[in-house]
Formats: structure tokens, C-alpha cells, sequence
């Protein structure tokens, strides 16, 4: 029996047990290049102190007001940018030949899509944590309970899961790592700074306040907010959850389409 065969029929169990063990491989990759980590934990952190000191007091008037409403939002933009990883991972992969290796194995031939995306969720719950733990340190306080933190956690990974869909499309249509990234610069940058998560929209131009409100960067923002520090929650967290939904609805099976053509 080939091995295109064997991976056409595998079972559901193998194919878990398949994603599980090529998650894993990406997770332990980080033992032998520590580098990998800095973009999921010196990079947010980076983020997270030169905002609060830089910007803050102007923005809040203190450093620990603004971490209430600013905290929230780096981790979002941090999640968002932390998703082009996958992408680059598996573009890489790819370029690198470690794909034409795996599909020559008796496995599941989506378990090494599947298992990098499962691998940098992992990350990502990693890096919202880190900074939870950081901003904690500065002087955030989480005003909700477990059940909200947990919501957070739970709507964070979901939105990451989906928007890392986006990243793995373009990585299978261009040629190299560098131009994931310079599309997920050029896409994530306005989004994500044309946004909430940094400043109060009523600060902003009226012309840009109409963009931002709409932007699920700022529903996503305004979602976690509300899970960590009180508030409404019902209307972010619907909004959040179907801007999910469309991501998943239009750009799995997109890349799923590309992947088989690319592999």
C-alpha cells in the first residue's frame, strides 16, 4: 500500500494521534532554537513596558490605569501578530523539503498542517499568559473571576485559531517565509493600530472613529476588556466570536484548497 494511500484513509484516531506527535515536534524544535521564542515572549513584553511607560500617562494619566485599559489590547495585537508564525513556519517547512519527507511517511497528510497550528496555539496560550503574569508585575489587577478569565483565554485562542488561517493561505501562495511576512506587516499593522486596543477611540479623528468601531480588533479588544475587568461583555463577545467565524468560513477552506495543490 503507498503511503498516499495509507494518509488518504487514515481514521480519525490516527490522524489526532498523527497532529499530536508533529504539534509536539514544532514544540520541542524551540529546546534546540530558543530564538523561535522571543516573537511569543520578549517581543510582547517589549510591547507591553514601553507602552505603559511611554504612553500610559499620556494616554491614561497613569501608568496603572492605562494598564487596565491598554493590557487587554496588546495581547490582542500581540495574538494577531504571533499568527504570521504559522504561516512562515509552514512556508518554510515547505521550501525546506521537510513536507516531501513527511508525505512519504505513513501518516495523515494534513497532520503536519494541522500540528503546526496546533503548535502555535499552544504558543499563543503561552504568550497571553506571560503577559498576564508581566502586567501583573506593573500593577494590573483583574477585577472578574476565573470563569471570565478563562472566557478570555478561551476567545483569545479561538480568534488566534482562526485568524492563523489567514497567514497559513498566504503562506501556501508565495514563495518564501519573508513574504508572509511582509503581507501580514502590511495587513497588521493598520489593523491593529488603527484600532482601540492602544487608545480610546473617542481621541481619534471622526472620519477614523467610524473605522474603528467596526474593526474586530477593537471588538476583540473591547471583549477582553470586559472579561478582565467588568463590564458588558454580551455584544463584544458575539461580535468577536462571529468575526471568528467568518475567518474560519472563508479562509480554511482556502488554504485547505492550497495546500493540496502546493503539497
Amino acid at each position: 500500500m503507498t503511503t498516499q494511500a495509507v494518509g488518504a484513509r487514515a481514521g480519525a484516531a490516527v490522524s489526532v494521534r498523527n497532529t499530536a506527535t508533529l504539534a509536539w515536534r514544532t514544540l520541542v524544535q524551540i529546546k534546540h532554537n530558543p530564538f523561535e521564542l522571543i516573537d511569543f515572549s520578549v517581543q510582547p513584553i517589549m510591547f507591553l513596558v514601553l507602552f505603559t511607560y511611554v504612553f500610559g500617562g499620556a494616554i491614561a494619566g497613569s501608568t496603572s490605569e492605562y494598564l487596565a485599559f491598554g493590557l487587554p489590547g496588546i495581547i490582542v495585537q500581540n495574538m494577531l501578530f504571533a499568527t504570521m508564525n504559522t504561516g512562515v513556519g509552514l512556508n518554510t517547512d515547505i521550501s525546506k523539503g521537510v513536507f516531501d519527507r513527511l508525505r512519504s511517511l505513513p501518516i495523515s497528510r494534513f497532520s503536519p498542517l494541522a500540528g503546526r497550528i496546533l503548535a502555535d496555539v499552544i504558543k499563543q496560550a503561552w504568550a497571553i499568559g506571560l503577559l498576564l503574569v508581566v502586567g501583573t508585575i506593573l500593577g494590573f489587577r483583574i477585577q472578574t473571576g476565573p470563569l471570565e478569565v478563562i472566557g478570555a483565554f478561551a476567545l483569545l485562542l479561538l480568534f488566534a485559531f482562526a485568524a492563523s488561517w489567514m497567514s497559513v493561505l498566504v503562506a501556501m501562495l508565495v514563495s518564501a517565509p519573508e513574504k508572509v511576512q511582509i503581507f501580514g506587516f502590511a495587513l497588521l499593522f493598520p489593523l491593529t493600530f488603527a484600532s482601540n486596543a492602544f487608545a480610546p477611540t473617542s481621541t481619534m479623528p471622526g472620519w477614523l472613529q467610524a473605522w474603528v468601531k467596526v474593526n474586530p480588533v477593537t471588538i476583540l479588544a473591547d471583549a477582553v476588556r470586559g472579561l478582565f475587568n467588568g463590564g458588558p461583555i454580551a455584544t463584544p463577545v458575539t461580535q468577536s466570536l462571529i468575526w471568528a467565524a467568518i475567518l474560519l468560513v472563508v479562509f480554511a477552506p482556502l488554504s485547505v484548497w492550497a495546500f493540496r495543490r502546493r503539497t
